[in-house]
């Protein structure tokens, strides 16, 4: 690149006297080895800081709240950069594209990351190597609520490589900068040369105490019924996610339309910010060569072949995508082999406008699905619990071509897991990872690990059964959805499994939750569409709207929308929202049939736990010095304790799959709390033996002196023939010194006197 051309694209300042002051503070000169002489020179540059093209905007949040946008001051030379200021947070937003797309390229090659910087709240990372390393769940679903919202505003036809980053460098504890993370974006994208439908924003809207807020703080969130996470632009809404506590669906359009609103008016200051910044204008760019005459002669050859699959109501998606790959063989036929090689791309752009094309005008004007099924028809559900011995809790849940194999395990505290991010820093005991191997849908690769798409759909069914979860629990309770099937909504399967294999385990859980995915198929120019209940995967790549709704009988509990479409009305989402609620209502029936309550106790393996309250000055005997005490106890028992301070007294756990383990370790603990009491009568193991009497544990870890004169009511000279160690007598307290706390033992008062005969 030239400089020149580089220190435009910068937006720096041009080195001029006006912009640059140079001044040399001192010089000296010294001589290498080689006798040549150089000049060392030391010099202070002072910039007009004035003349740099930076701009601000300001998004009144209402209350005193602002947001800052800042750019033309960090990052130049990225294509597009901005800062986003609230409060002590701070996002920084950069993006780069490629002039050009590469070769054989026909879809959006969108990157997007977002990172937390450990520094930003004044922290080091807890790792070995003490740097931010692979990102958290957190930062990944962070990056799917920005990508979500951008990937459907990139025009069509273009096919560069886009890298979107975010980098949350100053934060807050209490404010969330997930709602911040999609604005950031947008800015930057606004301030670039990249071509995009935008502007777009990002809120959170909330409802705590019956009012819907906007981005509310950390603590006030925790105690919403609301919490959704809304994208859109001017015109529509594009992207929906978040939670609630068993709300209505008019409340939850309320909630949509609200945070719309809000959308709009940040929209609207991005756009301020486009035109100050002259880049309203985007770059030229060229991406797909067409044929024409090729697009014409496959459209004529393979249309209506396609319209005569798409109404076939085939339930089989092999068997459709079988005719449909027959169709294509069949064009490809016609041409030569040159032909074929030379237009390869091509074709498989235009055989998939056909196919997208076929499928949605058979569905819009035959009013017939792929399968066959009524636009609001939930496919065959069956399901079955206990299927595997081995866990805690499982369930086998199948709707249509798609399966998800759910298992419950009960684990103690110390298998929480430690979440250790900039923001949020706790010990999370509910966990869900869900699980998308290849063969479900019949590929033949190798799983190559967890990606972004599994953490996301992990965290929708994480959130639909939370709201569910007993508020007081002593276990860590860990779900794994195994997907074995997939056509269409394995995340709402997870759902429905999950809850089924909770109520196997014996997990008190509320209610039951189901959830159901709706799609959308438009027309723009005519105004008609149909809405879809239980889509399936074909109907979710052909179809313009994806929109997943979980709940109980009473309400929603999570849901996830994405919106391919302009113009998305509340009439729209209202029907969309009262079909998903039949089709769930139904879900939760089917699954009744299969176990519609908890089971009373959990299974015979699994691990119990009992509980018990002592007095915090205790907890030091229990665990004993270096732990030697608990220690020696969980070994002995076959049991886990676990000890924490609640107040003013303590905490005890104790977790075994064996009762008989429990029993033995809630002894000896109640043995090392108990108080002795003057008068009882105590079963004591003798310890040692001494000229003057014996050392006897009479209670766990209560040692007392059994003089010789207490042993029996004849004078004893020794204790030779009389006790012996580790045998048990029966003793009784006399008496407890006031000064020493030495206990006073006597075994002659529990034998008869001697006869007087």
């Amino acid at each position: 690149m030239d400089p020149d051309e580089k220190l435009n694209k910068a937006n720096c300042l041009q080195p001029t006297e006006e912009n640059y002051k140079i001044e040399i503070t001192s010089y000296k000169i010294r001589t290498t080895a080689c006798g040549f002489l150089y000049f060392h020179y030391q010099y202070q540059i002072t910039i007009n800081i004035n003349k740099m093209n930076i701009i601000k905007k300001t998004i009144d949040l209402g209350g005193g709240r602002t947001i800052e946008i800042e750019t033309g001051k960090l990052a130049k030379q990225a294509d597009g950069s901005a800062m986003i200021k609230y409060g002590n947070t701070m996002l920084l937003a950069t993006v780069c594209a490629d002039k050009d797309a590469k070769d054989g390229v026909d879809f959006m090659p969108l990157t997007v990351e977002y990172r937390e910087s450990m520094a930003s709240v004044g922290r080091i990372p807890g790792s070995f190597f003490k740097r931010e390393a692979r990102p958290t769940d957190d930062e990944i679903l962070i990056c799917r609520l920005i990508d979500r919202a951008l990937r459907p505003l990139f025009p069509e036809d273009y096919h560069a490589n886009v890298v979107v980053q975010v980098t949350l460098v100053s934060g807050d504890l209490n404010e969330l900068p997930d709602a911040l993370a999609c604005l950031a974006a947008s800015a930057a994208l606004a301030v670039s040369d990249i071509p995009f439908n935008g502007p777009i924003s990002e809120v959170r809207v909330a409802k705590i105490d019956g009012k819907l807020v906007i981005n509310p703080n950390k603590t006030d969130v925790e105690r919403a019924d609301i919490d959704l996470i809304v994208a859109g632009s001017e015109q529509s809404i594009v992207m929906v996610e978040g939670e609630m506590n068993e709300v209505s669906e008019a409340d939850m359009v309320e909630a949509i339309m609200f945070a719309h609103d809000a959308v709009k008016a940040q929209v609207k200051v991005l756009n301020e910010l486009q035109t100050e910044t002259g880049k309203t204008v985007k770059r030229a760019y060229v991406h797909e060569k067409h044929n024409e005459e090729l697009r014409a002669k496959l459209n004529a050859f393979c249309y209506d072949k396609c319209t005569i699959v798409a109404a076939s109501e085939t339930n089989d998606k092999k068997v459709r995508g079988a005719a449909f790959k027959a169709i294509k063989e069949e064009f490809l036929a016609t041409l030569t082999d040159e032909e074929k090689k030379e237009n390869a791309f091509q074709i498989g752009m235009y055989w998939g406008g056909v196919e997208y094309n076929a499928v949605r005008d058979v569905m819009l004007a035959q009013n017939k699905r792929l399968d066959g099924r009524k636009m609001d028809e939930v496919r065959n559900i069956w399901s079955e619990v206990g299927y595997l011995p081995g866990p805690h809790g499982s369930a086998l849940f199948t709707r249509g071509e798609t399966q998800s194999l759910t298992t419950v395990t009960l684990g103690t505290k110390l298998d929480a897991q430690l979440i250790d991010g900039a923001i949020f820093n706790y010990d999370k005991k509910f966990l869900l990872h869900y699980n998308f191997p290849p063969f479900s849908v019949g590929e033949a690769r190798t799983p190559r690990g967890v990606g972004r798409r599994e953490i996301g759909h992990g965290n929708l069914a994480h959130r639909a059964i939370s709201k569910v979860m007993p508020k007081e629990t002593p276990y860590t309770i860990r779900i794994v959805s195994d997907i074995l099937e997939s056509n269409g909504s394995s995340s709402m399967a997870t759902v429905c499994a999950g809850i089924l294999a909770l109520m196997d385990t014996g997990v008190q859980i509320k209610k039951a939750v189901s959830g159901i995915a709706m799609g959308l198929i438009s027309n723009e120019e005519t105004g008609k569409y149909v809405i879809l209940s239980d889509i399936l995967g074909d109907e979710d790549h052909l179809g313009d709207m994806d929109f997943k709704i979980c709940g109980t009988e009473q309400g929603i509990t999570a849901c996830q929308m994405d919106i391919k479409i302009k113009g998305l009305s509340r009439q729209l989402l209202t029907e969309a929202l009262d079909q998903a609620k039949r089709g769930r209502l139904h879900i939760l029936g089917e699954m009744n049939k299969t176990l519609s309550a908890p089971r009373e106790d959990y299974k015979p393996h699994a691990p119990r736990v009992e509980m018990i309250m002592i007095e915090k000055e205790y907890i030091g005997a229990i665990i004993g010095p270096g732990g030697k005490v608990i220690q020696e106890m969980q070994r002995e028992t076959g049991t886990t304790i676990q000890i924490e301070e609640v107040g003013n007294q303590g905490k005890i756990e104790i977790f075994s799959p064996n009762k008989e383990g429990i029993d033995a370790a809630m002894r000896k603990i109640k043995g090392i709390v108990a108080v002795p009491e003057i008068g009882d009568v105590y079963e004591a193991t003798v310890k040692s033996i001494m000229p003057y009497g014996a050392f006897v544990e009479f209670m766990p870890g209560k040692q007392g002196l059994l003089h010789i004169s207490e042993v029996s009511h004849k004078r004893l000279d020794s204790l030779e023939g009389v006790l012996k160690e580790n045998e048990v007598i029966k003793v009784k307290l006399l008496g407890i010194d006031n000064k020493t706390g030495k206990f006073k033992l006597s075994r002659k008062v529990l034998l008869d006197p001697p006869s007087q005969n």
